[in-house]
């Protein structure tokens, strides 16, 4: 667990609740999310449970900050050790839950999409550094910094442990917002039966 010395707050289980509400307004047209779930009353009913596991994953195994009890944004944060989602894992963070309320098809269209953006993890990144999960920030909030206060604090820890950080986007005009801040694109390509234009990118210690 990163001690930030808090200039954020890390998110606390009351906050899960309008965090996975703040993040299904965030990515309702995220090129992965609308993969995921095609269907526009689907991806509204479906997605926070995905958004759910997702927060509960990295409060249980990584680290997970908020801008303040407001949550008008979010940052998942994981270890690369902890980077991969084993099914032990999983049933801690509510896998089981995940499944039941998505189905089968739904899964595995997910399972497919993960393993892809796992072999470019694995490429990229075959040593320690941190991952940047996702960084969501309630569209009434964007463009007013909030970003920058996610992002920094946990960039300068980073840089104090000469430890890379690795993230991907599938939102193309997120790639510049990362490159302000150290990040570079190490390759790009549309994924495989997606259609989805994939971005990887690397940020070493300054």
């Amino acid at each position: 667990m990163v001690d930030l010395n808090g200039t954020i707050e890390r998110l606390s289980e009351e906050q899960v609740s309008p965090a996975v509400a703040m993040l299904t307004r965030a990515f309702h047209d995220d090129p992965k999310i609308t993969h995921i779930f095609p269907e526009r009353t689907a991806r509204e009913m479906l997605s926070p449970y995905l958004f759910e596991f997702e927060l509960r994953y990295g409060m249980n195994y990584g680290d997970v900050y908020t801008t303040s009890p407001s949550v008008e944004g979010v940052a998942v944060w994981l270890p690369s050790m902890y980077s991969g989602i084993t099914i032990w894992r999983a049933f801690r963070s509510g896998g089981l839950g995940l499944y039941l309320h998505l189905g089968k098809k739904i899964v595995d269209s997910l399972l497919s999409f993960s393993t892809l953006i796992d072999q470019y993890h694995k490429k990229h990144a075959p040593f320690p550094h941190y991952r940047l999960l996702y960084l969501g920030v309630d569209p009434e909030h964007q463009s007013r910094g909030c970003a920058g206060r996610l992002i920094r604090p946990m960039l300068d820890w980073l840089d104090f442990q000469k430890m890379p950080c690795y993230l991907t986007t599938q939102n193309e005009k997120n790639v510049s917002m990362y490159e302000h801040y150290g990040f570079m694109v190490v390759e790009q390509r549309t994924l495989p039966h997606t259609g989805i234009f994939h971005t990887v990118m690397l940020r070493y210690p300054k």
